[in-house]
């Protein structure tokens, strides 16, 4: 499906060479965005830009880098002549432990830069800019393991959680200037994140691996079909539109109805 809901916006998706990213960069290109790709995949990112054509744009950007995401919104700006709608896409999973007693915590500091820092710059960078033109949408990706409290990777989960608390303050210091600022919070999504998390020792097995946490998501989802991309970008295009103009502080779980609460499992009569 595609129409011109973002016919005219400028928009700016960070981590959008591949995965979410690349799902909402289609999405938002096919609803009329000019569309600025950040990214640090070189390769897929100017792949995906030659390929949608002109109004699309790739810029290699490494958001742990601050400077490097003001350049991104900055650039965008001068290329299209404004910002509309920023997307902090880019994240990272974190390694996934068996027990938290062996986390070493070696990761923290980039997943903490990555999942909640760059998210902060991109907010303040592009709010910069939208409270002197009128304001804007942004929207920040969390996940439902800010959400819902578990085991297996503690720093990811707290970085997704900052960015919860992150965007409702945030919500309410931008609302001055027109500019909303919303989080999505996908889960059960069928990315690369789940095999990113895994240990060395896992890799060597990654299809068995990743079939586990596949089957208890099933088991943990009340609605059985499996999410996908194009689930999480019908989402950011409500937010990305004037359909949410009076939505501002929100997060959307994008999860099958996973943190509602347990499934009933019901025997048979």
């Amino acid at each position: 499906m595609t129409g011109n809901e973002l016919a005219g916006k400028v928009t700016v998706v960070t981590g959008g060479a591949s995965g979410l990213g690349e799902g909402l960069v289609r999405r938002f290109a096919a609803e009329g965005a000019r569309v600025m790709i950040g990214d640090i995949d070189q390769d897929r990112g100017k792949a995906l830009a030659e390929e949608l054509g002109e109004n699309t744009r790739f810029l290699s950007t490494d958001v742990s880098d601050v400077d490097q995401v003001g350049r991104l919104v900055s650039t965008s700006i001068e290329t299209f002549g404004g910002l509309d709608v920023i997307v902090n896409n880019a994240g990272v999973s974190g390694r996934m432990h068996r027990r938290f007693l062996d986390d070493d915590l070696a990761d923290f500091d980039t997943v903490m830069r990555v999942n909640v820092r760059a998210v902060m710059a991109g907010t303040r960078d592009a709010a910069r800019y939208m409270s002197e033109h009128g304001g804007g949408s942004i929207l920040n990706l969390t996940s439902i393991g800010g959400i819902q409290a578990g085991g297996g990777v503690m720093t990811y989960r707290a970085s997704k959680a900052a960015v919860i608390q992150f965007t409702k303050s945030a919500a309410i210091e931008l609302a001055h200037y027109e500019i909303r600022v919303n989080a999505i919070a996908p889960g059960n999504i069928r990315t690369a994140i789940v095999a990113k998390s895994a240990s060395p020792e896992e890799r060597e097995r990654i299809e068995e691996f990743e079939a586990g946490i596949r089957a208890q998501m099933r088991i943990d989802r009340p609605l059985k079909r499996e999410g996908t991309v194009q689930d999480v970008a019908e989402a950011a295009l409500y937010f990305a539109t004037d359909r949410s103009r009076y939505v501002t502080g929100t997060v959307l779980p994008i999860d099958g109805g996973t943190v509602a609460g347990k499934v009933i499992v019901r025997k048979p009569k």
